[in-house]
């Protein structure tokens, strides 16, 4: 059984007088195509008290199906406060992915409102310990530990699969639709019959290599 991410950070926080405790993850660091997707995510303690069955579910997104991590988008999507952060292909490949990255973060972080007082992120290599004035604690493995993480890491996966859905419409050819951007065989054949599309990023290593 999965083991399940839990309040204890979250808790400790509220404790010490922190009111909007917002947990960030990000999807699509590996992806080949596509955006990168961050989601902030703010968690009451009157929400989680009003709906223990919904919050219940929540686990790291990767421990769960896509048919569990839908149920949970749209069980909660309208009752708690996210905001989305997306980083273009475009931009990943003009400033490196360590900088898009912590870039998706700062997007979604600056459009929650109320504005977070204190931010839980998965870990990311260079995260500062402050985001503008909001200080940051960077976890590692927190989206299988931190509940806020976790469930950021579920509407960030599922954000970014639905995107992925989309965008495969517009540019067909490349599976994306299934493979949401990563690098799977079906994808290299395609890509190496068609060559790369406006939403690949040319400045990955795989990439580059099966482009020369």
């Amino acid at each position: 059984m999965n083991k399940k991410p839990n309040l204890r950070h979250e808790k400790r926080l509220w404790r010490q007088g922190y009111s909007f405790v917002a947990g960030v993850d990000e999807v699509g660091r590996g992806a080949w195509a596509g955006p990168l997707v961050a989601v902030a995510v703010v968690i009451l303690p009157s929400q989680i008290s009003a709906d223990q069955a919904s919050f219940g579910l929540v686990r790291d997104s990767k421990k769960l199906s896509p048919q569990q991590r839908e149920k949970i988008f749209n069980q909660l999507s309208k009752n708690i406060n996210w905001t989305v952060g997306v980083v273009s292909n475009q931009e990943i490949d003009n400033l490196g992915l360590s900088k898009a990255n912590k870039l998706a973060i700062e997007r979604a972080v600056k459009k929650l409102k109320p504005a977070a007082d204190y931010i839980l992120t998965d870990y990311v290599a260079g995260q500062e310990e402050f985001l503008g004035k909001c200080p940051v604690k960077n976890i590692i493995n927190g989206d299988a530990g931190v509940f806020s993480i976790a469930l950021a890491s579920i509407m960030a996966k599922v954000y970014r699969d639905r995107l992925m859905i989309n965008l495969d419409k517009k540019y067909p050819g490349y599976d994306l639709a299934q493979n949401k951007g990563y690098g799977t065989s079906r994808h290299i054949k395609n890509l190496e019959l068609l060559g790369p599309c406006k939403l690949h990023r040319l400045t990955y290593r795989p990439l580059r290599q099966r482009l020369l």
